[in-house]
């Protein structure tokens, strides 16, 4: 590993190691995907990665290529020592209570599914009221932290895939290629075919669609 990335990678750590000095064990971080497509879920990711672990390239998802959070994808979930849960909330659950409430939700869905209990949680953007466990909310935490960057790669390749997915059922709105965010191309395609059943109804344009005037 070049000795600038080591440099970088040790500077990420820099929230855990904080933790475990204050005598944290088991340290999750925790980020999510989807909070503003017009289709799809929102899903989370809780991630435990081992003291003193330093992935190289590990970075936001969203600074990633595709085939490097594959890569990285591959490297997490290949890895017996790094603990992670996922968490997925339906676009029909986000109508129903909201995409704040669906982002908490599905964060809390993840830490659930971890198979381990985390002792203390540091959390990209959001604070989140866990009944149990204390977190940290830390802003841009997924340029900040080792571990919220780790978990927004498990989230953003889990919900591509279940997008691609959903693209093989609807090939008309390219759910492949724009993932339900609302591009030109998808919203011209909800206005030519209407909504599907993974579009969110509490969301603009799908809220207001018309097919016809006399509609």
């Amino acid at each position: 590993m070049h000795p600038e990335e080591r440099k970088r990678l040790t500077t990420l750590t820099m929230f855990e190691k904080s933790a475990l000095k204050k005598g944290y064990k088991l340290v999750a971080g925790i980020d999510e995907v989807g909070r503003g497509p017009l289709a799809g879920p929102v899903v989370a990711a809780a991630c435990i990665l081992p003291n003193r672990l330093l992935i190289e390239g590990m970075d936001d998802s969203k600074k990633l290529t595709p085939e490097k959070r594959e890569e990285l994808f591959h490297v997490l979930t290949q890895n017996k020592k790094v603990i992670f849960g996922i968490g997925i909330v339906s676009p029909e659950e986000i109508d129903r209570i909201n995409i704040l409430q669906a982002t908490i939700a599905a964060m809390l869905m993840a830490i659930a599914n971890l198979p381990v209990c985390p002792d203390y949680l540091l959390v990209d953007g959001l604070a989140l009221p866990h009944p149990d466990i204390p977190a940290l909310k830390i802003i841009n935490g997924d340029e900040l932290s080792q571990s919220i960057a780790a978990a927004s790669v498990l989230a953003k390749v889990t919900r591509d895939r279940i997008m691609v997915d959903y693209h093989e059922q609807w090939p008309e709105y390219g759910f492949d290629s724009h993932k339900g965010y609302g591009t030109s191309r998808h919203v011209d395609a909800i206005y030519q075919y209407g909504p599907c059943s993974i579009h969110r109804k509490s969301f603009e344009p799908v809220k207001s669609f018309r097919k016809s005037p006399q509609d």
